[in-house]
C-alpha cells in the first residue's frame, strides 16, 4: 500500500474524517429554547448547565440592580413613553436589573373586590426593557387585580414581548419556576413570591397544581423547595419577595424569619418591596438581604414614600463582593437620581435603616 509522509492513505483518511467531525458545528454548545415567558439569552449569555455550582462561580463578578414597586397609574403613566430616561443609566449599567411589577398587564377582566386595582397596557414590557430592566416579578397583592383573565393576559403579553416574568403562572410549577440566565459564565436564577395577599383573596390568587395564580410565600414548603432546586444548578440564587407592612421602616417578625429560611435553603440575595417606604439592607450571614426597596415607578407624592433608588449588588458565585445604594426621588411618578450633598445625606439615611433590621454592614 502506498504511503504519504510515512502514513498509509487509509489511515490518513480516517484521521482527517475524525478531525472534521470534532470541528463540525453540530458538536458546539447550542442555546436552549427560552421558557414560555422568558426572552432568549442575550448579551453573551449562554444556557444553564446541570453541573454542581462552585462557591465563587466562574470567578467573574456579576452586578445585579434592583428597584422597588412599579405600576403605570396616574403620573407614572409617562413611563410608558420614555419617561424613565433619567434612571435608565443606573439600571442598564448592571448585568441584570429586576423590579417588582405591581400591576396586571391587561385591558380585560373583572376588578377584584379591593380598595386599589392596578393595570397596565402590554406596552409596559417595552417601556421596562427600554429602561434597562431585564426581569420582573408579578408575585404581589396586585398581580391578579383583574382576575384569572388578567393573569392570563399578563402571561400572554410577556410571552409576546419575550420578556422574563417570575412569580406568576398557569400552575404552581410555573409560578415558582426561576428565570435562569448565564452571564459572564455565572449561572443565575431569579425567583419571585409574595408574602402579602388580601385574606379574602389569598386562596383564589395562590397558584396550585393545575390552578393559575401567584407564587405564594404562604406555601413556604414549596418556596423553599424551589430555592433548593435552583441552588443545585446555579451559581447565584436571587429571591425577590413582596413582604412587610405598609409604611413600616423596620421589618416585621415574619420577614427575618423567612429570610433566614431562604438563606439556609440556598438563596444568596433576598430583596423585596411592598411597604412603600425604604427598609434596611445588609448581610445575613453569607446572604445579602434588603427588606424594602420602596416605591420606584409609582404615584408617590413627596415624603418618605417618594424616597427611592437603585440597589446594586456585585456578586461572584455565592460571594457578595459589594453593594451600593444610588438614591433617587420620585417626581411626577418617575424616579430621578439625586447627586452631590443630597445623595450623600440620602445614603446615610438608608444606611441608618439597618439599625432595626438585624443585618451586618
Amino acid at each position: 500500500m502506498a504511503t504519504v509522509v510515512g502514513v498509509p492513505n487509509r489511515l490518513l483518511l480516517t484521521l482527517l474524517l475524525l478531525a472534521a467531525v470534532a470541528c463540525s458545528p453540530s458538536s458546539a454548545p447550542r442555546r436552549t429554547a427560552p421558557s414560555p415567558i422568558s426572552r432568549p439569552p442575550t448579551l453573551g449569555r449562554v444556557p444553564s448547565t446541570s453541573a454542581a455550582p462552585d462557591a465563587r462561580g466562574s470567578g467573574n463578578a456579576v452586578t445585579l440592580a434592583f428597584g422597588g414597586d412599579v405600576h403605570f397609574e396616574g403620573a407614572s403613566r409617562s413611563a410608558l413613553s420614555g419617561g424613565l430616561r433619567a434612571i435608565t443609566p443606573l439600571l442598564s449599567a448592571a448585568d441584570v436589573a429586576m423590579v417588582n411589577l405591581e400591576t396586571a398587564v391587561t385591558d380585560r377582566g373583572t376588578r377584584a373586590p379591593k380598595e386599589f386595582n392596578f393595570r397596565a397596557p402590554a406596552s409596559a414590557f417595552a417601556a421596562l426593557r427600554a429602561a434597562g430592566i431585564d426581569v420582573v416579578t408579578e408575585a404581589n397583592n396586585h398581580g391578579m387585580d383583574y382576575g384569572v383573565v388578567g393573569l392570563r393576559d399578563s402571561i400572554a403579553a410577556a410571552r409576546a414581548a419575550r420578556f422574563p416574568v417570575v412569580g406568576i403562572g398557569l400552575d404552581a410549577a410555573a409560578a415558582f419556576a426561576p428565570y435562569r440566565v448565564t452571564v459572564k459564565g455565572q449561572r443565575l436564577a431569579f425567583i419571585g413570591a409574595t408574602q402579602v395577599l388580601d385574606n379574602n383573596l389569598k386562596a383564589a390568587w395562590s397558584a396550585g397544581d393545575g390552578k393559575p395564580g401567584l407564587a405564594s410565600a404562604y406555601d413556604e414548603a414549596r418556596l423553599l423547595a424551589a430555592v433548593r432546586a435552583a441552588r443545585a444548578t446555579s451559581d447565584t440564587v436571587v429571591v425577590y419577595l413582596h413582604w412587610g407592612e405598609e409604611r413600616h421602616t423596620c421589618p416585621i417578625p415574619r420577614q427575618p424569619e423567612i429570610a433566614r429560611k431562604l438563606a439556609a435553603a440556598g438563596a444568596d440575595v433576598v430583596v423585596g418591596s411592598h411597604a412603600h417606604v425604604l427598609l434596611g439592607a445588609g448581610m445575613l450571614g453569607r446572604a445579602f438581604v434588603s427588606y424594602g426597596l420602596g416605591n420606584f415607578v409609582f404615584y408617590a407624592r413627596g415624603g418618605i414614600g417618594a424616597q427611592t433608588g437603585v440597589l446594586t449588588v456585585t456578586i461572584t458565585g455565592r460571594h457578595v463582593d459589594r453593594y451600593r445604594w444610588s438614591p433617587a426621588v420620585i417626581s411626577g411618578g418617575i424616579p430621578r437620581p439625586v447627586t452631590g450633598a443630597a445623595a450623600d445625606a440620602a445614603r446615610r439615611r438608608w444606611a441608618a435603616l439597618r439599625g432595626c433590621a438585624g443585618l451586618a454592614a
